[in-house]
């Protein structure tokens, strides 16, 4: 054993002392004290939490060779969300709107071709007192095929005059999708798509 092994273990891996220790038949204390003989400075919490979520398998698995088709699909609703959707660096895909077909094909794009966990895609509605949110939740349950008990409490506001009361019949949808790293990806592809249009 060499220290340089533990460095490239420990540094170039990303395994922690414990996982270091059971690879070279020592314990996680002998590890560490080695490395501070050595001067091997020890990850910040923070950077050992980084890698340890990076280290977990991704909720989604996109698609990366598509027809025709999807092409036009995964363009069209990168497009959308580049336009509708949050880009605040939260890590929570969230489109929001109220036009129906601009919601349900952000929605096949998620399904079909970043191929994301259905169990993780939430459904947030935004509506006036002059709807019944109950209602409104069957209604697009139905139509995103997706169950009720995905659906957070939706928010209802008070109309002080009658100047809104044919407004959003439906609701202002939020398609959501709480992964960090899908977020990140969206955003890329968006910037590569978008970049593509630019003069070089």
């Amino acid at each position: 054993m060499t220290i340089d092994e533990i460095k490239n273990l420990y540094i170039k891996k990303g395994l922690s002392a414990r996982e270091v220790g059971k690879i070279l038949g020592l314990s996680q204390w002998s590890i560490i004290a080695l490395m501070r003989k050595h001067k091997i400075p020890r990850r910040k919490p923070v950077e050992t939490l980084k890698i340890q979520f990076e280290k977990k398998p991704l909720s989604f698995k996109k698609k990366l060779i598509l027809n025709p088709p999807e092409e036009k699909l995964y363009e069209t609703a990168l497009m959308l969300y580049w336009a509708e959707g949050a880009r605040a660096k939260y890590g929570i895909v969230d489109f929001a709107n109220c036009d129906e077909k601009m919601i349900l094909i952000f929605l096949k794009m998620l399904r079909e071709i970043y191929q994301v966990t259905e169990k993780r895609i939430h459904v947030f509605i935004y509506c006036h007192a002059n709807t019944n949110p109950q209602d409104l939740i069957a209604y697009w349950s139905r139509k995103l095929v997706i169950p009720r008990s995905q659906f957070s409490s939706p928010y209802v506001r008070n109309i002080s005059d009658g100047s809104k009361i044919n407004k959003m019949p439906y609701g202002l949808v939020h398609i959501r999708y709480n992964d960090r790293r899908l977020h990140e990806q969206i955003l890329k592809d968006i910037d590569i798509i978008s970049s593509s249009l630019l003069p070089r």
